[in-house]
Order: structure tokens, then C-alpha cells, then sequence
């Protein structure tokens, strides 16, 4: 199974240009890559285009097939997508929506559409709520459902935009142990993340995106230096190596306000 390519790729909104011509080295099955830069750089946006859910110039393409050139049904079946927005659904419980993510992107009848939907509550330890109404949940408790609804398909890659920003440090641990899981499975995985510590710990491989284009791209001590936090983010900072060689990044100061 061949991996995921991304090739000048341009979206605008309006006149507005979001992304400008980025490519990235081909994202390899197995392997976690995250999105990090400051805001508007176009991470959520590359994200939604890879969905087929933003306007795109450029290729994308999956184990060989252009994205572009599928139905919205294949994509959906080849793509688990968790959006930043947070799961809502009236009345219906958790078990209801995983199911109806599940048929969503099967084009068929499932024969044991429950099973398979609790199976992913329970990998993902959220069992317990299968009967609880989605919207009496917590923002972290929709959050895990959000991951449960992209994985439900088995699909072969997986897109995560900013999939922490909503849970405590237990479950984002939680979270992102099973998102190296899901990709140690032969699957490709493409997450937003803000905290670059979080990003340095777990990624195989960072991108940096800043002004529309690609900034750096590369493993998670090449990437993250005090050299691209100055540039990027306008901070000063000191990049350590913990016991475990995990990054650690500490943040001196502002050099100068980054524009929003």
C-alpha cells in the first residue's frame, strides 16, 4: 500500500490565496506526520482539500488514485476525517452515530453494524457512553467520539485536525497512543497539532507551514529548532532533550507579534 501524495496543491477563498503551489514529501503508510505553523497557515485548509470538503488546484493522491477522480463515496471509504468542530446529533447516542459513520462510507448494508461500532468505542475505552445522548457529553468525551467516527471504515488514511485541543492530559495521551496504533496497522496519518511538544513526541515527521507554503519538513529534531520558532512563530526559545530523548521546547519570550 502506497502512501499519501500531496503535489502543488492551491486553494483560495475568494481572492484570498490559503495555500500557494505545496507539495510535501509522500507521506508513507505506518508513519504519523503532523501539521504544525502559526494560524492561517493553511493547516486545517490542506486538511479539508486532502477530504475533498475545500476547492483544490494541484494532486492528491492515495496508494496511487487521484482523490479528485473518485466519488464521494470511495473517498469516504478510503478517508477517516475528525474535523475540529465537535460531533452534534439532536437526540441520538453515541452507538447511533459511530453506526452512522460506519454507512456512511460503506455503500452497502452492514451485517453486523453494532458489533464493529462498539468494537471502536471499546478500543478507544469510551464503552461506557454507547447509550449516552451525544450532546450531554463533555467537549473531551465528543472529541473521542470524533475519532471513533473516522475510524469506524478502517480506512486507509486518516486526518486529525487538532485532535487534542479538547481533552485532558490522561486522554490525550489516550488519544495519541491509539492514533500510533491506527498507523502502525499499514495506514497513513495526517494530524494538526498546535503543541509541539506534543508533536515532537509522537510524530514521525513534522510539517511546518507558514504563509501559504511549506516551511520545513523532516523529523521531529530537525524540525523543531529555535532558528524555525523565531522565524515562524516570532519566540524565542530553547529546545531540550529529555531522559528519553523526547524534544522538550521552552519559550523564552516574544520577539515580535506574529500578524493574525
Amino acid at each position: 500500500m502506497s502512501g499519501l501524495s500531496i503535489r502543488d496543491v492551491s486553494v483560495s477563498y475568494g481572492r484570498r490565496p490559503v495555500l500557494a503551489g505545496l507539495s510535501l514529501p509522500d507521506l508513507a503508510p505506518g508513519e504519523v506526520t503532523v501539521l504544525a505553523g502559526p494560524n492561517a497557515a493553511g493547516k486545517s485548509t490542506l486538511l479539508r482539500a486532502i477530504a475533498g470538503l475545500a476547492p483544490a488546484r494541484g494532486q492528491i493522491a492515495l496508494g496511487g488514485e487521484d482523490l479528485a477522480r473518485l466519488s464521494g463515496q470511495r473517498r469516504a471509504a478510503l478517508i477517516g476525517f475528525m474535523p475540529q468542530t465537535l460531533p452534534s446529533g439532536a437526540s441520538l447516542v453515541v452507538l447511533e452515530t459511530v453506526i452512522a459513520a460506519l454507512r456512511a462510507g460503506s455503500g452497502r448494508e452492514e451485517t453486523s453494524p453494532e458489533s464493529r461500532a462498539m468494537a471502536v468505542l471499546s478500543r478507544l475505552g469510551i464503552a461506557s457512553l454507547a447509550l449516552d445522548p451525544l450532546d450531554q457529553l463533555s467537549g473531551g468525551q465528543r472529541q473521542m467520539v470524533s475519532l471513533a467516527q473516522a475510524v469506524v471504515r478502517d480506512p486507509r488514511l486518516l486526518l486529525l485536525d487538532e485532535p487534542t485541543s479538547a481533552l485532558d492530559l490522561a486522554r490525550q495521551v489516550r488519544l495519541l497512543t491509539e492514533v500510533r496504533r491506527i498507523a502502525a496497522e499499514g495506514r497513513v496519518v495526517l494530524a494538526v497539532l498546535h503543541d509541539l511538544a506534543l508533536a515532537a513526541r509522537w510524530a514521525d515527521r513534522i510539517a511546518i507551514l507558514h504563509k501559504g507554503g511549506l516551511y520545513s519538513f523532516g523529523p521531529p529534531a530537525e524540525v523543531v529548532t529555535p532558528a524555525m520558532l523565531a522565524e515562524v512563530y516570532g519566540v524565542s526559545a530553547r529546545i531540550e532533550t529529555c531522559s528519553r530523548g523526547h524534544l522538550m521546547v521552552q519559550i523564552d519570550g516574544e520577539i515580535a507579534a506574529p500578524a493574525l
